[in-house]
Formats: C-alpha cells, structure tokens, sequence
C-alpha cells in the first residue's frame, strides 16, 4: 500500500492562479469608501458597547491620529521605520519566520455532555424546588424534544485577575481576562478642567487627574451622527429640539483654557501618550445604551430580522426618554418584550443621575463614572436567553450577580451557580487545555491542517497549511475542506486572542470560483457574531483575503506575556557562526589601529560559553590567521551570565575594555 500524498501548501505544476476579480465583483466606490473607513476604525480606537459602534469618527480618525502622534513627540505617522536590508518594518515590530513543522493528524472530538455542577440548596423549600424543576425538565423533553445548543459562561475570580470564558457545545468561543491591578480607564467619565488649546493640531488638553494631560481632538467634541451600524428612529412627539450647530471654529470661544468639562475615555495612555478623550458620553446598559448628550435614537443594525426591528422601533417610540437624550437597543434586545427596555431605562437614567451629583459636588480632575468590573460587564453583555447557565467559583461573586440579575430578571437569577469542587474551575471545565491554543502560533485544524498566526503591532498575517489531512485523493476537495475549516477557526482565533487592526489571511490557493466564494462567505458568516466591528474584502488577485477588525482593548497576548528580556521579543538570537564573525570583525578593526612593533599584544575575548565553543573549533583557523597577520596574541574566557549577542574584548596587559558589544 503505497504511503498518502502529502500537498504542501502551494500548488505545483505551473504558475501561480490568478483569479479575475478576486474571487467576488469588482469593488465600486461605496466599497472602497467603505474599505477606508474599516482601516480607520481598526487602526483607531472608540468607545464602543460591545461591539455596537455609535458614533461617526472614521472620515477624520487620520486627522485626529495624525494630531495626537504630534502632541505626544512622536512623527505625524507614527513609529519611525527602520530599514533592513531590502525590506521596512516600523520600530519594535519583527518578522518572524513561519514554522513549517507538519503537526500530527488530529482526532475528532466526542459529543459534548454538559459538566454537571452539584448546588446545596439552603433550605428544605428550595429542595423541593429544584427537585420539582429537574422533574418538568424532563418531561418536556419527552414530551417536545428540543435540540438546544449548550452554550455557558464561566468565570474564575482570583486575587490578582479575573477571567472570564463562554463556551459553546464544550467548544471556547470567547474569552476575557481583566488584572485587578489595573485601573478600568476606558469607558470612565471624568469631569476635567481645559489647560491649553493648540489651534494648529485641533485639540484641548484636559485635566482629569493623571501625570499626563488627557487628548482631546475637536472633532471628538463636535455633536456627531451615528455610525453606519446603528439605524436612526425617529421617536414620537415631532420634530428634535434643534441646537445651535457648533463647528471647530466655535470651540476656542466655547471652551477657552480654565473651563470645565465632562469627557469619556476612549483609549488609555500608550507610551508617551495620554488618554485620549471624547464628550460624546454613553452609557451601556443591559438592552440599552443612553445617550446623555444626544437626542438622536437608533437600533442596532446586527438585528436583520425586518418584523423585529419594526416591533422594536414601535417599542422605542413608547419608551419615555428626557428631552435632550437618546437610547439605541442593542442586539441582546431582540426578541425581548417592553418591560425589560422601560427597567433597563430606569436604571440608566438613576445612574445618569448619580454622576450628575457627583458632577456638581466633585472638584475637576476627578472621577465621576468608573466603567463596571468584569464581573459586571459579564452580566452586562454575556447573559442572554441562549445562555444555559453562568458558572462562578467565588461566593462573593456569586451572591452579587445574583443580586444584579434580579433587579432585571429574577427568572435568570437561577442560572448562576456556585463552582466549589477542589478542581480548578477552568481544568474542571476544559477551558485550559482550549486556551492553550490561545497563545500558540500554530493551530491545529480537525481535519489535520493548520494555521500560523502571527501578530504584529499593526497588522496580524494569518497562514494556512493543509499538513498531514485525512482524505488525498482529491486534491481540490482537500484543499477546499481545509480552507472551510481554516475560516472557521479564523473568526474564532480573532475573538479568542482579541487581536484587531489589519488582518491578512492567506488561504491555500484554490482554482476554482465558486471554492473562493465559498471561503468568503464562511468568513462573513463566522464574522457576524463578533462583538468587534469588521471588514472583509474577497480574495484578491494575489490570492489573499484582507480584513479589519476593530481595536476594543489591547490583545490577549499582549496582556498575558511581556517580550523577552533575552530575545527583546523577537525569538531569535544570533547564531554562533554569526557571532564568531562580528567577533573577527571588531578584532581586525581593533588591531588595524595598533602601531607595528616586536612587543607582544595580547587579548581578552569574553563571550558566552555556546560562542566559545564555535571559536574554538569550527572558526580556530581563523582565529590563528589574525593572530599571525597583526602580531597578537588572543585568548579566551567564557561568561554564562553573559547574552549570547554580547562580547567583550580587553587589553590583557592593562585590562582596558577596548570593546563591549
């Protein structure tokens, strides 16, 4: 029996296929505005609730960036470029090889049965209960079996972090973690002081309490319309209050240096920049999202459904909002009746007037709105009627999310459970062998593919290899099996490591058409679930398909590693033979510069124990020749402690370090 073949991830024989029109219709110019607008939204941050963008920013993000670099002392683009050789990557960015290495096959995963999680009832009523609840369960499943996708949230609260996963049939979907030790920024309110403006960048400076001035640009303080995911409804009750239309030139006289002002973080302070702030406030919250400062409401477009939107718009209309504010119904939403958007109103509004309050009675550069911890916005965002049951192994957590549901739904309440098995939540739950993957660069397909994901400060390239598959006697079918699997993993592999900006996929390549449809149409599929903001384009000429994601938070990779000390976050250090050669260079410049005479100059080569041991083999001849050619003498000393890149010579006569690299 002849061994399988095994395709590598470009086709042979003959060129590379070329697709007319990338694989979908030549994009028009609403597409390639709408491109734009992606990569400014990627590249830039805003406050966003849970992936619903409200406001419209992306037409001068490039503007605002360009001011903010300048303010901070950086170049108006951003991180200088460095050359290297042939090719330009920006500063603190490295290119790292892909690793080819062809994984084992993987096996295919058994049905998922749900973790049971055992609960103490506290009294003899709520036995009773339980036991009663457990009994109708199971005769409506004999009665009208449902087939129910068992989808979950749990959390594990520690002292130092506090994470937070949800998963679907067994399967992680999603995952968050929040360090304790790290102040919630983003998303605060603060009532800030304006110390200075520059007309030339177009932007105050605020106080809001921080060694660094807060970042405000004009364009993040002139009244703005929604983003284009959010349809406008127009409520009952005539025509909104017209306001006075303030434009950049009014702000100078609006908001000359000394007057206060109540901004919102949209991103925290990054390197020698400050936070970054706008006076558009929202605040999200269960179904809804307030708008203190706006009179305009909206409905999320993710809810395509035409009868439901139109049922909400009539349940927007009914909703009681204070002149001079607005709401937009998130995606939760849907399907929900209109007692839950009327609480869910309440509350925002008696929040709203908690840090009106506070406004009036705190000092400037202070803070007046702490965005919820994590445990809140789980609540907040995660708990909808899909979810099974949220899992907690913290008392204190428990109690307190059950107190936060009641005050919307007591019926939801009962799905948070207390975990207190001695077995670490995560590994009970296999959320720790699943997120595994989540720091490897390489992920492994069901079908025995693979992907490569590497991420870098601006721009994640994503690879895709078929490696060892299960079926290759049809090599177009394989490839096309991998690459449907790959898409798949893709969109999952985005929310999981929470990486944004600009993506680029390059998928095996596929000859025909309808194959590259396909692939794109499982990626705008997968996409539609993700709370971040996307673009996708079809696979281009060149083969590769290009995306943006929104950037909400730093990465999970970047929260969770630091770079190296040794490698300073590029993998690799110098090889042996590499050093061994900087080593004979720095001597021949060295002993150049020495006078010629009969005395004896002798050297000192310190170097890592791993680098001598090149110099003393393999590169000893060379190593002679020099000693021969100038009239010196070199001997050597190793130093473990030393870097593996580093080395010093000296003067062995007077022990003068003549050089240290």
């Amino acid at each position: 029996m002849s061994e399988p073949k095994h395709f590598g991830r470009r086709r042979r024989g003959g060129m590379r296929f070329r697709p007319s029109g990338g694989g979908g219709p030549k994009p028009g110019k609403n597409q390639e505005r709408e491109a734009q607008q992606a990569r400014a939204d990627a590249v830039g941050e805003k406050i966003s609730t849970a992936g619903e963008p409200l406001f419209e920013r992306s037409r001068y993000q490039k503007e605002i960036e360009r001011a903010e670099n300048v303010a901070a002392g950086l170049p108006p683009d951003g991180a200088p470029v460095v050359h290297t050789g042939d090719t330009e990557v920006h500063a603190n960015r490295d290119f790292r090889e892909p690793h080819l290495d062809t994984p084992a096959e993987v096996k295919e995963e058994e049905a998922y049965t749900p973790v049971h999680v055992e609960e103490k009832p506290k009294t003899l009523f709520a036995a009773i209960k339980a036991t009663a609840a457990k009994v109708i369960k199971k005769v409506q499943k004999l009665i009208r079996p449902v087939k129910k996708t068992h989808k979950e949230v749990i959390i594990n609260t520690e002292a130092l972090e506090t994470r937070v996963a949800v998963s679907e049939e067994g399967r992680l979907e999603e995952f968050t973690i929040e360090r304790t030790s790290e102040e919630r920024l983003v998303g605060s309110i603060f009532k800030g002081r304006v110390r200075n403006l520059e007309d030339g960048l177009k932007a105050a400076f605020v106080d809001i309490g921080f060694e660094k001035n807060a970042f405000l640009h004009y364009w993040d303080i002139v009244p703005s319309n929604f983003d284009s995911g959010v349809e406008v409804v127009e409520r009952e009750g005539g025509r909104r209050r017209e306001k006075p239309k303030i434009t950049q030139k009014d702000i100078p006289r609006l908001y000359p240096p000394g007057s206060d002002l109540i901004v919102q973080v949209t991103k925290g302070p990054i390197g020698t920049k400050g936070p970054r702030v706008t006076t558009n406030l929202v605040l999200p919250g269960r179904y809804l999202v307030l708008l203190p400062n706006s009179d305009q409401s909206g409905i999320s477009r993710k809810i395509e459904n035409q009868e439901e939107r139109q049922r909400l718009k009539k349940i927007l209309r009914q909703l009681t909002i204070p002149e001079g504010m607005g709401v937009i119904m998130r995606t939760v939403g849907e399907g929900q009746q209109l007692r839950y958007f009327v609480r869910d109103l309440a509350l925002l509004l008696e929040e709203w007037n908690e840090i009106q309050a506070k406004i009036k009675k705190q000092p400037p550069a202070t803070c007046v709105f702490q965005e919820p911890d994590l445990i809140e916005r789980t609540v907040r965002d995660f708990l909808t009627e899909d979810v099974e049951r949220i899992v907690v192994d913290s008392p204190q957590a428990h109690d307190r999310m059950r107190a936060m549901i009641s005050k919307i739904s007591k019926r939801s309440a009962d799905k948070v459970k207390l975990y207190s098995d001695h077995q670490p939540i995560f590994d009970r739950f296999g959320i720790t062998r699943q997120l595994e993957s989540t720091f490897s660069r390489q992920v492994l397909l069901k079908s025995g593919g693979y992907i490569v994901v590497d991420e870098t400060e601006a721009l994640v390239a994503i690879d895709v290899n078929t490696g060892r598959h299960k079926s290759s006697k049809d090599q177009e079918s394989t490839i096309f099996k991998v690459n449907m699997e790959a898409a798949e993993e893709i969109c999952r592999q985005l929310r999981l490591r929470n990486m944004g900006g600009l993506i680029v996929l390059d998928f095996i390549d596929m000859k025909s058409r309808r194959d590259q449809q396909q692939v794109y149409s499982k990626m705008k599929e997968g996409l539609r679930r993700d709370k971040a903001k996307t673009h996708i384009l079809p696979i281009s000429q060149l083969g590769l398909m290009e995306m943006t994601r929104q950037r909400h938070s730093e990465s999970v990779r970047s929260a969770v590693y630091d770079d190296c000390l040794y490698c300073k976050g590029k993998g690799k250090v110098k090889s042996a033979e590499t050093m061994s050669v900087e080593i004979q260079r720095k001597l021949g410049e060295i002993l150049k510069k020495r006078t010629r005479d009969e005395s004896d100059f002798q050297l000192r080569i310190v170097v890592h124990p791993t680098v001598l041991q090149r110099l003393r083999t393999e590169d000893e001849k060379h190593f002679i020749e020099i000693e021969k050619r100038y009239f010196g003498r070199l001997n050597y000393r190793p130093d473990p402690a030393m870097h593996a890149e580093h080395f010093k010579i000296i003067n062995a006569a007077t022990n003068e370090e003549l050089a240290s690299v």
